[in-house]
């Protein structure tokens, strides 16, 4: 019985989505853990920096300046939901390539291969050199910092991504308690954001993923389960341990 199949409704966490208004980035922050967010602007109170989530003052998150490693200007351009991809076309892998590495991880990890589906799915859409704007990377977008502590030397060879990444949310799986949606918050803003707030950071960009990621594991459980109820019982018993 896998320890981390158990299904998450996913309504409540779909319901975060209405919570926050869409983020409107002029300013790239990449904090000294590895972690890159956007904000509308920054100031300096007292000996704090607050990172205004929004045009106005009241929506904001605050640092020691010394966790803050750089301040970029950029454009507007909504917040990514999903990595953007760097077309290979000697890079492919099919659905079974994939499902195999997934099979292999989730065993050795004793998660779910449709939470790992799921996480592909948001993370990259199965391709293997998907690179996100913050500099992910790979079928589970791992971080350069991220790929390093978890053993991974190239995050564009497949196997190793998917080792790393099943690596790494198992960590978060077990630092959360198995609470799917604090793991899944973590693993995509960190899990120093979660700690902080006690909870799904209030980041537009996390409460979608985590809302996407429930909701594509809940559907493959529910398609997965409904495929086992057409086999005869004779065969389901036959190939139970």
């Amino acid at each position: 019985m896998k320890r981390r199949g158990l299904t998450v409704l996913a309504a409540a966490v779909v319901g975060l989505m209405a919570l926050t208004p869409q983020l409107r980035a002029s300013e790239r922050i990449t904090l000294n853990n590895g972690f890159v967010m956007r904000c509308d602007h920054h100031a300096q109170v007292e000996t704090r920096v607050r990172l205004y989530l929004s045009g106005g003052e009241d929506n904001y998150i605050e640092f020691a300046p010394e966790q803050i490693v750089a301040v970029e200007a950029m454009p507007d351009p909504p917040a990514p939901i999903v990595a953007a991809t760097v077309p290979q076309p000697n890079a492919k892998l099919t659905p079974a390539d994939i499902g195999e590495m997934l099979a292999r991880a989730g065993k050795a990890h004793n998660i779910d291969v449709d939470l790992l589906a799921s996480v592909v799915k948001a993370e990259s859409g199965g391709n293997p050199r998907a690179v996100s704007s913050a500099g992910a990377q790979g079928l589970m977008q791992l971080m350069p910092g991220t790929a390093n502590e978890h053993g991974v030397n190239d995050s564009f060879a497949p196997e190793q991504n998917v080792r790393g990444g099943s690596t790494y949310l198992d960590e978060l799986l077990s630092r959360y308690h198995d609470n799917l949606a604090l793991a899944l918050a973590a693993y995509n803003a960190g899990p120093a954001a979660v700690d902080k707030y006690h909870g799904i950071p209030p980041y537009s960009q996390t409460k979608v993923y985590v809302a996407r990621v429930i909701h594509e594991f809940n559907r493959r459980v529910l398609a997965r389960e409904a495929l086992q109820k057409q086999v005869p019982p004779a065969t389901q018993t036959a190939g139970n341990r």
